[in-house]
């Protein structure tokens, strides 16, 4: 990359195009690109990237998008988008090719003798697995998924690549069946936006997130939209007020800024209502800017000048530049209270970490180039600490799937940080424990980890640390990892090496291992008292040939023990006296709040990681891509309705009206008359006279929430109701 200059900032070419190029039919659509490619890349960088689209040019000719236009198109689109983070030239010419080889006649040999090795194994690492077979799509996906997290520990573009071949193909989903559109919008929200997330590059992140409910929910998102827009124009001049009031306040003590108010996202807001249960309102009344400075000592001059011009709310300040978040973001961030009581939010960072935050571990390759800041960055350090973790999840992981899930367990975005006996930080997911917090250390003090010390005193090994603490770790050479530990830990490390010790135990230890778990949760039953066809009935389910092979799996924690004792011992009424569900083995369970059942419902228990047993309707949209069947994931639960007859149950309503006044009251009334209560309302608009309100209210049953609704369909101005799930 040495030679890659910065040769014209005018954004218009100097070199001109060689005729194959410019003859081509679809130059126009490659024209853009190139005039902007012009602007940081050499000539000979230029004209070997024009080579590329010439060659992608003709391997795509005749093939069409979904949307009837042509390919090639999509390949420039890629190859744009990834020219606007400023990468390197074997990028945006990988990004040309990443088609070809899977779509055209194009080789990948093809490749590497044009364009050398580098864009070949780049190419390599994007192109899909479409020549393996696959027993289902979830299965070929999880794999195309682990090829592509492998490529990426070998070169980080191919994740780059990939992440805008993500975007381009969200911002196109129209041409798309529903379901298609879907699917692929819940894949982008779960994975794609959390890597682009966990690479620092929230330009991409943000998009993918936009698009992503946009596709999965297009009316809430119109709803959402059309409110976000009609609040802006009633906030205009309160925000030009704030944002006078600190430029003002910055130039009287003659410190350089730029001030932005910052917009709020629509998925943020959304995951605002959703999680927070907070109306829109209350979201949109934050008013939010963002200072842009010279150096650092310059942002925490101006966080004192903020705190004097307004009144810093307790506990909310975050110092993110001393500790920097997992992802490399850095800034300051504070929460104060303005003019009328007007919560503000301000974010206080340089030039540079603005331009991180933007581009994250991409905004490498364009400070590299100019040589104006170091070239490993905060994000490209973090991003290498994290792609050397993936290298030893693959080794020790057992299949793709397992490898899969342990890496999105490192793709959430909360975190804590704690602090070592000697006063270094550590980052943790949110939720870990004192073993997460040992493996993170080192594998060595995670596998002979005895006890923990929290702030000096003794602290559970399952219990989840909090910010702010002080752990140290107790160990003993005589000391090995437990299979208990893999119901507590979040961290993929701390899984993966937990279970590798387990599966590199002798057979016969192994089964010792889960042979002793099973027996105490079968507790008065012994296993070999188990009648042979009751044994063989639950190998089969597990799809297990012999005993032994399911006390392995029990012992590595592949299989919850509860869920075999439950169905060896046949004990389908192992449950607390009372209790409204049956089926549950005494587990401890939770009502799912994205579908709310109810007695009547259709129920299905889910063995979820971090949550127990979580009780869903199975027609639930959060399930509805998992194998019910699944003897490892599910249980089959049901209501006892002699318990449920006496209890209430939430669940919520979505009610579609034209405003009034006084319709809320008619609304109320009309619930507390049936004898239920309203524990929880909030309300959308969803255009200028119309209103929707949802509630979450008690009842006993399907029947009686029939009975709510029919009341409640009589009040005048009511458009539509249905139950919200």
């Amino acid at each position: 990359m040495g030679d890659e200059k910065i040769i014209n900032t005018n954004n218009v070419c100097t070199t001109p195009p060689n005729d194959e190029t410019y003859k081509s039919p679809n130059f126009f659509y490659y024209s853009p690109l190139r005039d902007f490619i012009c602007s940081y890349l050499s000539d000979a960088k230029v004209l070997d990237i024009d080579r590329a689209f010439v060659l992608a040019d003709r391997a795509h000719d005749g093939q069409k998008r979904a949307s009837g236009e042509p390919y090639i198109i999509h390949p420039v689109a890629v190859a744009t988008i990834i020219a606007q983070m400023h990468l390197d030239a074997e990028s945006i010419i990988a990004a040309l090719l990443h088609d070809v080889v899977e779509d055209t006649f194009i080789t990948i040999e093809d490749i590497k003798q044009n364009f050398g090795p580098t864009v070949e194994d780049i190419v390599s690492g994007v192109t899909k697995l479409d020549k393996l077979k696959f027993h289902n799509y979830l299965e070929a996906q999880t794999e195309n998924f682990r090829k592509m997290i492998l490529a990426m520990t070998k070169d980080i573009r191919v994740v780059l690549i990939k992440l805008a071949d993500r975007t381009h193909n969200m911002r196109t989903l129209g041409s798309l069946r529903p379901d298609k559109r879907r699917r692929i919008a819940k894949e982008t929200l779960e994975i794609y936006a959390p890597i682009a997330n966990r690479l620092g590059i929230s330009d991409i992140k943000i998009e993918l997130e936009e698009l992503g409910l946009a596709a999965l929910y297009p009316m809430r998102y119109r709803v959402l939209k059309a409110a976000v827009n009609k609040a802006r124009n009633n906030r205009k001049e309160i925000v030009n007020n704030i944002k006078e009031a600190i430029e003002q306040r910055l130039k009287e003590v003659h410190i350089e800024a730029r001030v932005l108010g910052r917009e709020k996202r629509i998925y943020s807001i959304y995951q605002k209502m959703v999680k927070k249960e907070l109306q829109f309102r209350e979201i949109m009344d934050m008013y939010a800017f963002r200072v842009i400075l010279a150096d650092v000592d310059t942002c925490y001059r101006v966080l004192g000048q903020m705190h004097n011009l307004f009144k810093p709310r307790p506990d909310g300040f975050k110092d993110y530049i001393a500790i920097p978040k997992m992802n490399g973001y850095q800034s300051l961030h504070t929460s104060l209270v303005g003019p009328h009581g007007a919560p503000i939010e301000i974010q206080i960072r340089t030039e540079f970490m603005d331009q991180m935050a933007a581009r994250g571990v991409a905004a490498h390759w364009s400070y590299k180039e100019k040589g104006s800041e170091p070239t490993s960055t905060a994000a490209q350090k973090n991003a290498q600490r994290w792609i050397k973790n993936i290298i030893d999840l693959q080794q020790s992981a057992g299949s793709s799937i397992e490898f899969i899930e342990d890496v999105k367990t490192d793709l959430f975005p909360d975190s804590i940080f704690v602090f070592t006996p000697d006063g270094k930080i550590c980052n943790l997911p949110a939720g870990s424990t004192p073993v997460d917090f040992a493996y993170t250390l080192h594998t060595d003090i995670g596998q002979h980890c005895v006890g923990a010390m929290v702030n000096h005193r003794m602290y559970p090994l399952s219990r989840p640390l909090e910010s702010g603490q002080s752990v140290e770790i107790i160990t003993s050479s005589n000391a090995e990892p437990s299979a208990f530990w893999l119901s507590s830990v979040v961290t993929s490390k701390a899984r993966s090496k937990i279970r590798q010790y387990l599966k590199g135990l002798k057979t016969q230890e192994c089964v010792l291992i889960g042979k002793r778990l099973l027996q105490n949760s079968l507790k008065g039953l012994r296993i070999d008292k188990i009648p042979q066809e009751r044994l063989n009935a639950v190998l089969k389910e597990f799809k297990k040939p012999d005993l032994d092979s399911l006390l392995i799996d029990i012992a590595i924690g592949n299989i919850l023990t509860v869920i075999v004792a439950k169905k060896l011992s046949n004990d389908e009424e192992n449950n607390l006296e009372g209790a409204p569900i049956t089926g549950t083995s005494g587990l401890p369970y939770t009502f799912a709040q994205c579908c709310l059942p109810i007695p009547g419902d259709d129920i299905i228990g889910h063995i979820t990681p971090g949550k127990g047993l979580v009780i869903h309707n199975t027609h639930c949209n959060n399930i509805a891509d998992e194998h019910i069947d699944d003897a490892t994931k599910f249980l089959p639960v049901y209501w006892d309705y002699s318990n449920t007859a006496n209890m209430d149950f939430e669940t919520g309503i979505r009610i579609e009206l034209k405003n009034r006044q006084g319709i809320l009251s008619e609304i109320s009334n009309a619930v507390d008359v049936t004898g239920s209560k309203i524990e929880g309302i909030n309300s959308d608009i969803k255009d200028d006279n119309t209103y929707i309100i949802n509630l979450t209210i008690t009842v006993r049953d399907r029947i009686h929430l029939a009975s709510i609704i029919k009341r409640i369909k009589t009040i005048p101005n009511i458009l539509k109701i249905s139950r919200r799930k």
